[in-house]
């Protein structure tokens, strides 16, 4: 029986599953696929355990699995894992913390 593989990140990278994109405008028009915005919200599933800086110093990592997030529109890497498309940003590219 084979066991489920997890994704573990590197270094200060965060793993994100990206939210849902809008399919529909306001007024309840619907959106066709090349017309929707990419999501720059989701959720982190999985952190790295942080930077190292130059000096050798580790840099604690900021946010945590669980949290909804705010990053930036062009920021990370797309990755298919397990059929999930999701998102490997950086730290730094994220923007904020949703409460």
């Amino acid at each position: 029986m084979a066991t489920k593989q997890t994704l573990k990140p590197l270094f200060d990278n965060v793993l994100i599953r990206p939210l849902e994109a809008e399919v529909k405008t306001a007024s309840g028009i619907i959106l066709p696929d090349s017309a929707q915005e990419k999501p720059t919200m989701g959720e982190i599933i999985a952190v790295g355990p942080g930077r190292v800086t130059i000096k050798g110093e580790k840099e604690p990592m900021m946010v945590k699995p669980g949290q909804k997030v705010m990053y930036k529109k062009w920021g990370g890497n797309e990755v298919k894992f397990n059929g999930e498309e999701l998102t490997l940003v950086e730290q730094k590219d994220i923007l904020a913390v949703v409460e």
